[in-house]
């Protein structure tokens, strides 16, 4: 049995395609499709790569004689878990339905502190007949009760993705098929993410425009309209969030299950040290805030530091994977 035919039925065995077998090796289709045509011989890291893969000796590789496939030491050719088409399309369900609970989790976050400084505000400037004191504490239960339903959606969720963990954290083979489904979803769904995208980042641009207006207005009321605006700012922000997460976390579960982007296995060897990393940067920011906000009474501008520690966290990632390409090469 000649190499090409030799290829052709291991990689039946493992129930690929011509193109799932070219993205483990990180080869074109062609390719594949030339090995298995006998127009031509892969060379020998490719070899090297299939032996591998198939978890068969080169020597059974490349030598016509040996009929019988040889295996390497391991019972099955692969030690990596296979994602089947059915785990595929509930993964991909869960994560649909997560993206919606993950953005409306995280809205409520946003605008838990909208009913804080609105109610304490009307009732400072003489709109509310009752006293301070009734008002944040009213407020301040109605913020907590937010916050607090809102982690309970994220523990929600994050309980059912755990059988799934392991898409994000380890290499792993995918069946027959689940690439090819995957894409397809991922071309019908490339519109309504642009648009969502676009949409959310042009509402993020305009969100403070009401803030501005209730800060230069000259009305009798105009500490209290600044109030207001900047609660109208904060919806707009927290709606711009709302799609981005939507849009982002369908996305995100099919670059997984895909291995792309930001879960290609090279990048799943580094997210242990990036997942530490994010954990100190996000607690160090949100002691921060609350340092800020209580300590300083800064509830009307302290909200400001969220965007800029989003933005320079992205620009502390695009360091890191900077810093450890250079470092690897």
């Amino acid at each position: 049995m000649i190499l090409a035919d030799k290829i052709i039925s291991l990689r039946k065995k493992m129930g690929w395609s011509q193109e799932e077998l070219a993205h483990q090796l990180n080869v074109s289709r062609q390719a594949v499709s030339k090995w298995e045509s006998a127009q031509s011989v892969p060379d020998l890291e490719r070899v090297l790569q299939l032996s591998q893969l198939f978890g068969v000796t080169t020597d059974y590789l490349l030598k016509d004689e040996l009929e019988t496939e040889s295996y390497t030491g391991n019972d099955a050719p692969s030690a990596l878990r296979k994602v089947t088409l059915a785990q595929a399309n509930e993964y991909l369900a869960l994560r649909k339905s997560a993206a919606l609970r993950i953005a409306i989790a995280t809205v409520l976050c946003m605008i838990s502190v909208i009913p804080l400084f609105l109610f304490t505000g009307a009732t400072e400037f003489g709109y509310l007949s009752m006293q301070a004191e009734t008002a944040a504490v009213g407020s301040l239960a109605l913020m907590f009760i937010m916050v607090a339903a809102a982690v309970g959606m994220f523990i929600y969720t994050g309980h059912q993705a755990e059988p799934f963990a392991f898409l994000e954290k380890e290499p792993f083979e995918t069946e027959y098929g689940v690439r090819g489904m995957v894409q397809e979803k991922q071309k019908a769904f490339r519109n309504t993410s642009l648009k969502g995208n676009i949409f959310a980042v042009s509402l993020l641009i305009l969100s403070p425009i009401p803030l501005l207006c209730g800060a230069f207005s000259e009305a009798e009321n105009s500490n209290m309209l600044t109030l207001l605006f900047l609660g109208i700012t904060i919806l707009l922000a927290a709606i711009a969030v709302f799609m981005l997460i939507w849009v982002g976390v369908q996305n995100a579960a099919m670059e997984k299950l895909m291995e792309e982007g930001d879960y290609s296995r090279k990048n799943k060897e580094n997210g242990d040290k990036m997942g530490a990393i994010s954990t100190c940067y996000w607690l160090i920011a949100t002691a921060v805030f609350l340092t800020w906000s209580f300590l300083g009474n800064a509830w009307d501008i302290s909200w400001v530091m969220w965007p800029v520690a989003g933005v320079l966290f992205a620009v502390l990632r695009v360091s890191i994977a900077t810093f450890s390409s250079k470092t690897e090469s």
